[in-house]
């Protein structure tokens, strides 16, 4: 081949190399936050138990707990970097797919002087073979690291989620045991008046009035206090959500609790549900990779490929070449331990997680069930108290009881029905708890390397 054919193939490479180069497209920070005023602002597609299904949320409607942990996955802000998160480990694998390029190398003598009659020409072609036998266990660790990126990533919208639906059940319950509260210290109220009116009359000697100006003042303090509490809780679900700390929706009651009865057959499926556990799981299959990768690295860096040329006298040669390191001194065995005590380290690691696992959801199990028996008791005495208070109104009416007596009674009343109120909400909050631990509940969606099926 003349040099003139050397050159236009060389410059053909270069500009087929050049075509294939992906071009840079600036990405701008953004320049204010971008906190939701309202909650019709949020993105309100929830998504479902469906693969590529998402339900549409009614912001003019309470919402559910349930819902509003879904609301916090798709809008929480700090969940975009988890996804980002993602984006990179697809890139890993997009990187582990692709086999190094081969190697060009062309060289052109000008002839200056000598008995010779042209220019000379090398050129050499090359590729690296380690790269090739290793390859299937690269790309296999790079796809087990993507879904474990994944799991780990619906770990994070899961706890977001719980945080968001605890929140949701507690200003549901603030926001009744402040109903209560303002009744009660209605109630209070009035019958304050009532005594200062009969004190103003005559009829009443001024110590009747002291306990029921100290139980004002403590209903007041404790109104109070709930509020603050209530105000903490929406601005911390606010922030879940991506919205303004001033927002205010209707938060509707949780379901009542159905605890299972045995938990045995969920725990022994724990490892294939619970994100965490399947990302574990997925570490130690890129770890395993890992192993086998660094065991075929000991195949000594090889490459093979093809070389000719024409020298001064336009003598053309070509044939093969070969490249390779000697294992004398490094034969991979840094990289083999250095696999091993990962995989080791992980295998340990899967095993204490599900060991706390299980420990967590059965004491979580244990303390529901003890709340709701709790409960049940609460809301018997609650209706005991309600009861002896509508005896005591009646008594009060016929003056058979004084006012501070009366006072008493609705005190007793109040406290049994926020007993009862307090019992609930722990037992929603533990069976949420024992929900997530035991892998349930919320939508178990990953994302997954191009031409691979979705699972978990």
């Amino acid at each position: 081949m003349r040099s003139s054919g050397w050159i236009r193939v060389s410059a053909l490479g270069l500009v087929v190399g050049l075509a294939a180069c992906a071009s840079y497209e600036p990405l701008e920070l953004p320049q204010r936050p971008n906190l939701a005023s309202r909650l019709a602002q949020l993105n309100l597609a929830l998504p479902s138990g469906e693969p590529n299904h998402a339900t549409k949320l009614d912001a003019e409607r309470p919402v559910t707990p349930d819902q509003v942990g879904l609301l916090a996955v798709v809008n929480n802000p700090e969940l975009a970097a988890q996804r980002g998160k993602v984006e990179a480990a697809q890139a890993e694998v997009v990187t582990a797919r692709a086999l190094p390029n081969p190697s060009l190398t062309f060289a052109y003598g000008l002839l200056v002087s000598g008995p010779g009659t042209a220019d000379s020409i090398t050129a050499s072609i090359s590729q690296d073979i380690q790269s090739i036998v290793t390859y299937r266990p690269r790309v296999a660790a790079a796809e087990s690291r993507f879904r474990q990126v994944g799991a780990d990533a619906l770990w994070q919208e899961w706890q977001v989620a719980q945080k968001a639906r605890l929140l949701a059940i507690g200003v549901n319950a603030d926001a009744r045991e402040i109903q209560l509260r303002e009744h009660a210290l209605e109630l209070l109220t009035n019958e304050l008046s009532q005594v200062r009116r009969a004190m103003a009359a005559g009829n009443l000697a001024l110590t009747a009035l002291a306990p029921l100006i100290a139980a004002e003042a403590t209903a007041q303090r404790d109104l109070a206090a709930l509020r603050l509490t209530q105000i903490k809780d929406w601005q911390e679900l606010d922030a879940l959500l991506g919205l303004q700390p001033n927002v205010r929706f209707d938060v509707s009651s949780p379901e009542p609790v159905a605890l299972p009865p045995d938990i045995d057959p969920l725990i022994e499926t724990l490892p294939t549900r619970r994100p965490d556990l399947v990302a574990l799981r997925l570490g130690y299959d890129a770890a395993e990779a890992d192993v086998r990768a660094a065991i075929l690295g000991q195949f000594p860096t090889f490459g093979l490929g093809v070389a000719g040329g024409s020298d001064t006298s336009q003598v053309l040669s070509i044939g093969p070449q070969i490249t390779m390191d000697l294992p004398i001194f490094n034969r991979n065995q840094g990289k083999i331990a250095s696999a091993r005590a990962t995989r080791l380290e992980l295998r340990a690691e899967y095993l204490a997680r599900l060991d706390d696992a299980e420990g967590t959801a059965r004491g979580l199990l244990v303390r529901a069930r003890a709340a709701a028996a709790n409960l049940a008791r609460a809301r018997e005495a609650s209706t005991v108290a309600s009861s002896q208070l509508e005896a005591a109104q009646r008594a009060f009416g016929r003056g058979n009881i004084s006012q501070r007596d009366l006072a008493d009674f609705q005190a007793a009343a109040l406290e049994r029905q926020i007993d009862a109120l307090d019992y609930e909400r722990t037992l929603q909050e533990n069976s949420l708890a024992l929900s997530v631990e035991l892998g349930l509940g919320l939508p178990q969606t990953m994302p997954v390397p191009p031409t691979q099926e979705k699972s978990l």
